[in-house]
């Protein structure tokens, strides 16, 4: 039997027009592209410290979340939510940049450290549990380590974003079997080729 299932999605990122089209948000962008598919608002929660969506998806009542906070303090946002809406960590998936997989690639995965990703970092702080189910959107490393905070926060090569808007659409494409809780058909179809 499959498990629940996806309830929560939650994309990382850092608010403000400065940041939308840096690597650091594609997160961001996985949400605006499923919830621009289901033509579903952001709306601004102030007690959850983002902006949060709503879905109904092949009758699954889904929640999208936007923290309004920094990376750093991405757990402050999706704490607040876990505990209003009572949604256990399993059912939770979070969209992030990946600095180990390269452009274009995207991975599914539960638990697992944070390497070195604040956004990461700070939800499995505010949790406690690493159990939560991860989108891993590859943005390829810049090959040196005293250069990732420029890299992460700089905008991809028009080619590179095709390629990750590309994985991103993949993504979007397994919406379905996430929701049912079918999370190795998501990675046979996701992992599978590239």
């Amino acid at each position: 039997m499959p498990d629940q299932g996806i309830r929560l999605i939650v994309g990382l990122g850092n608010p403000g027009p400065q940041y939308e089209a840096t690597r650091h948000n594609v997160g961001f962008w996985f949400l605006d592209a499923l919830a621009g598919h289901h033509q579903g608002p952001f709306r601004t929660e102030i007690k959850f410290h983002g902006a949060m969506c709503r879905l109904l998806v092949a009758g699954v009542d889904l929640r999208l979340l936007k923290p309004g906070t920094f990376m750093n303090r991405s757990g402050q946002s999706l704490g607040a939510v876990v505990r209003y809406h009572d949604i256990p960590v399993e059912a939770i998936l979070v969209a992030h940049d990946d600095l180990d997989l390269p452009v274009g690639a995207v991975r599914l995965k539960q638990g697992g450290g944070h390497a070195g990703h604040n956004g990461l970092r700070d939800i499995i702080n505010v949790l406690g549990s690493r159990d939560f189910w991860r989108l891993r959107i590859g943005i390829d490393h810049p090959g040196d380590r005293e250069q990732v905070v420029n890299y992460v926060l700089g905008r991809p090569s028009r080619d590179e974003e095709g390629r990750i808007l590309k994985a991103l659409d993949d993504a979007e494409g397994c919406l379905p079997d996430l929701l049912a809780g079918e999370y190795q058909r998501v990675m046979n179809r996701l992992h599978g080729g590239r």
